[in-house]
């Protein structure tokens, strides 16, 4: 029985071994340089996703042609991926995560690196990019997001749709949110109806992605996420919802609740499951840009392949 995890390690090993040798060619590409043109890329990053991150910051700069990047250092950035990041990224502002104050949210669990864009949107339109995504095309929709001052997200799955609160309870109805077991998504979603914010009317959510979302300048701020926090506390326990996942709930209900939010349209903008649902383990054609999640980024060569054709573009 423990054979195919086994297996599974191997190949990860084995996968994550082959994109790191094959990331390392992003140190040739030319540097980024900053536009102060009120659009900031921002990435909470570490020594470990160090080159992906430059890959995936560098292919969406390129393709949008805007901003400047600043960074959330995890506590692992070295002094040498400093100068790396200093001669690549334009000297970006690097900000500590032992600098940022929670309050009353959650700490870990990219918790810091939410509010911290929520406190930086108050002057600039934010995108907040993964490491483990790649842009392969002109991100047309983001650019026009930007251009109307709307917020946007990357949807957690084809049929993700913007709703009310109240609606999405009512299909949740049967769920206990504080029932053993359930992931803090299903939890948060089925206690969701409760929550009400002061100065805010009819609520709304979508399941959106985290990994890639735009706040448009001006939007909501920490006041907005503390207070749907402290909702979700009362609501399905705080043990429940200081596990990993309530950042990205958050994130998609401050979206929900932003400037007309656009929801990218998926077959342009997708999360990579696994190599079985895309033929020959190519992505679409239209893509473009990918989200290669967790293990999944190593199941197939999609990821590999979508690497080396964002880096020989920037070269």
């Amino acid at each position: 029985m423990s054979s195919p995890s086994i297996a599974e390690h191997i190949n990860w090993r084995v996968q994550q071994w082959r994109h790191r040798r094959l990331a390392r060619g992003v140190l040739r590409t030319p540097p980024i340089r900053a536009c102060d043109d009120g659009v900031v890329l921002f990435s909470m990053i570490g020594t470990a996703v160090l080159l992906p991150y430059l890959v995936a910051v560098k292919s969406l700069r390129y393709h949008l042609g805007r901003g400047r990047v600043m960074v959330l250092d995890d506590g692992t950035l070295t002094a040498a991926d400093r100068a790396v990041l200093a001669h690549h990224m334009d000297d970006p502002r690097i900000l500590s995560i032992a600098e940022v104050t929670t309050g009353d949210c959650p700490q870990g669990g990219t918790w810091e690196r939410l509010l911290t864009i929520l406190d930086v949107r108050a002057d600039a339109y934010v995108i907040q990019v993964d490491s483990d995504t790649v842009t392969l095309r002109d991100p047309v929709e983001v650019r026009a997001a930007i251009d109307a001052g709307r917020d946007f997200t990357l949807r957690g799955e084809a049929a993700a749709e913007l709703r009310a609160v109240t609606a999405i309870a009512r299909d949740r109805v049967s769920i206990d949110p504080r029932g053993a077991g359930l992931h803090v998504q299903d939890a948060a979603e089925a206690a969701i109806g409760s929550v009400a914010i002061p100065r805010y009317g009819e609520l709304r959510y979508v399941r959106g992605c985290s990994g890639f979302a735009g706040f448009a300048p001006g939007g909501p701020g920490r006041a907005l996420a503390e207070g749907f926090s402290q909702a979700m506390d009362e609501a399905i326990g705080r043990a429940s919802w200081t596990r990993w996942g309530s950042e990205q709930v958050t994130s998609n209900f401050v979206v929900a609740n932003g400037r007309d939010p656009l929801l990218l349209p998926y077959d342009r903008y997708l999360n990579f499951w696994n190599a079985a649902l895309f033929a020959r383990n190519a992505l679409p054609d239209e893509a473009a840009f990918v989200h290669f999640i967790g293990t999944y980024r190593f199941h197939g060569d999609a990821y590999l392949t979508a690497t080396r054709r964002a880096i020989a573009v920037l070269g």
